[in-house]
């Protein structure tokens, strides 16, 4: 009886194995890495929707190369540390590819894994450094943190003509390295710093360092940090009374900026890529009816359309190459011209990096709404 026992035993054990391949290429297997909780969470679940109704759409129509899209998620909290975890969670599972995460840290902690097992990674994260290990498993869906700065000052010194101006950063790699970024290329136009400090992100009060701020008596402060801390810097250096422009960078792109910031939201400003419901695509105009249909609400962002637009370029690279290679899918992703995205039109250069900028800036109005006052679109 032992041995019948261990035979079937053995027997199971070598069935379950060699099904298993079969088992694994039945679907094509797509990750999420992204803040689905915390104080990132409806940025991290518009880029998990997002990619679930492009999945949806994909499969109702009979997959890619007769397989369906499976979709794995992994909530990273927007912390490294979970990060890093995710990105071996998603490589255990077969995933060929990861869209993710929403925060340059948290992408940044989960690259060497996706570049050792092979798996391609796209990700809204706008950090230079993420575009430097060279990595051919990496791309990015946005624009880096230079072709803000670069905008950002020529508008300041340029076209604004600020005279004294303040920029406060946090301690995360996104926004130490855009602050950085801004720094510099002020400097190089002649601008004149007289404040540059940083602020702990996850702090309620920050009003003693706009104090410090109030004292230099700036005519702009540039927060390069997310929408959490900028809506309440905004609200907190207008009960102060710090008269100075405000403006946030990318990531103070999202209605919880509103939020926080109340009432003094009004006359700030923000320096981002087009928003949403700006973008003058017809791929745009139809996903975002399509969100809404879906999820009752609106993206958080421009971050969701962004992921969502490295998703379907990695798809239509299964698609064209006709396979699951992801070498090949690379390389392939690497010879596209102008692909037709929601966000615009989507080409990478050798290191990874999306080409191109579509900055602009925009005023909040009184009903937080945004108005783009630079360019001035007629």
């Amino acid at each position: 009886m032992n041995k019948m026992v261990k035979l079937i035993t053995a027997f199971l054990l070598f069935f379950a194995l060699s099904a298993a391949p079969a088992m694994a290429s039945d679907t094509i297997k797509i990750g999420v890495q992204a803040p689905t909780t915390g104080q990132y969470a409806n940025e991290g679940q518009g880029i998990d929707q997002g990619v679930r109704l492009i999945a949806e759409q994909v499969n109702a129509k009979g997959g890619i190369l007769g397989k369906q899209i499976e979709i794995f998620t992994c909530d990273d909290e927007g912390t490294a540390m979970k990060a890093a975890i995710c990105a071996k969670d998603l490589v255990n599972k077969g995933v060929i590819g990861v869209i993710g995460s929403y925060t340059s840290t948290c992408a940044e902690a989960a690259q060497a894994t996706y570049y050792r097992a092979g798996v391609l990674q796209t990700t809204d994260g706008t950090s230079d450094s993420l575009t430097e290990h060279g990595y051919w498993t990496f791309f990015r869906n946005s624009f880096p943190n230079s072709a803000e700065a670069s905008y950002t000052a020529n508008y300041f010194i340029n076209v604004m003509k600020y005279k004294k101006i303040a920029i406060i950063t946090d301690f995360s790699s996104y926004s130490t390295g855009l602050g950085s970024s801004v720094e510099a290329e002020i400097k190089k136009l002649g601008g004149n710093i007289v404040y540059q400090g940083k602020i702990k992100a996850g702090a309620q009060n920050y009003t003693p360092v706009l104090t410090k701020i109030k004292s230099k008596r700036p005519d702009v402060i540039y927060f390069s940090g997310y929408y959490n801390e900028a809506g309440l810097l905004r609200s907190q250096q207008m009960q102060l009374g710090v008269t100075a422009d405000f403006y946030g960078s990318n990531a103070c792109d999202n209605p919880d900026y509103i939020k926080l910031a109340g009432k003094s939201a009004e006359g700030s400003f923000l320096i981002n890529v087009p928003s949403p419901e700006l973008l003058p695509y017809d791929l745009a105009i139809n996903f975002l009816k399509d969100y809404r249909a879906k999820y009752n609400m609106d993206p958080p962002s421009i971050w969701t359309l962004l992921n969502i637009d490295g998703m379907r370029a990695f798809l239509y690279a299964i698609e064209q190459t006709g396979s699951t290679d992801t070498k090949k899918i690379a390389a392939y992703l690497h010879t596209l011209k102008e692909y037709p995205g929601i966000t615009g039109p989507i080409q990478w250069a050798a290191d990874g990096n999306r080409t191109g900028s579509a900055h602009q800036t925009y005023e909040y109005q009184a009903d937080g709404s945004k108005k783009i006052i630079y360019p001035v679109v007629n």
